[in-house]
């Protein structure tokens, strides 16, 4: 897996979360190309080709980051900065998808850059629904610039 790269990159620590997104991804046929990472250190080597991700293109941005706030080591805001300071993955869309509905941490993630910022919903039919609705707009609808 290393050396390509994924239409979807997943941040998140959670592991229920994390099953429940790629079953609502696989239940709408949008899981083929996704790689999921736990913190956001991982997600900084992942789009900056570095550490365990050394071998990836760099230039091969993800379509969409799927990107939680409260991750270890770094947090999803510090990604996002990181994200939009890198002319790289400057324009790679970011989906803030998140439990916290504090209005600081969706202000902050609108003025670090998000193209979206969307409350993780308690029941798994509602997940599903989200899902499918981020994978259709951003995987379908959305164009982004050519790299």
């Amino acid at each position: 897996m290393s050396g390509s790269g994924a239409d979807i990159l997943l941040v998140e620590d959670n592991r229920d979360d994390e099953e429940l997104a790629l079953r609502a991804l696989k239940h709408h046929n949008i899981s083929d190309d996704v790689v999921v990472v736990r913190d956001g250190v991982q997600a900084l080597d992942y789009l900056f080709a570095r550490g365990d991700y050394g071998e990836r293109d760099s230039h091969r941005a993800p379509k969409i980051v799927l990107l939680d706030l409260k991750l270890p080591r770094v947090d999803g805001h510090e990604v996002l900065k990181a994200m939009r300071a890198d002319e790289r993955t400057r324009h790679v869309p970011v989906v803030i998808l998140t439990s916290s509905c504090e209005q600081k941490d969706i202000i902050d993630s609108y003025q670090h850059g998000a193209n979206s910022y969307i409350r993780k919903p308690v029941n798994y039919s509602q997940f599903v629904d989200a899902v499918d609705q981020i994978g259709n707009y951003w995987l379908g609808l959305n164009e982004v610039p050519l790299h």
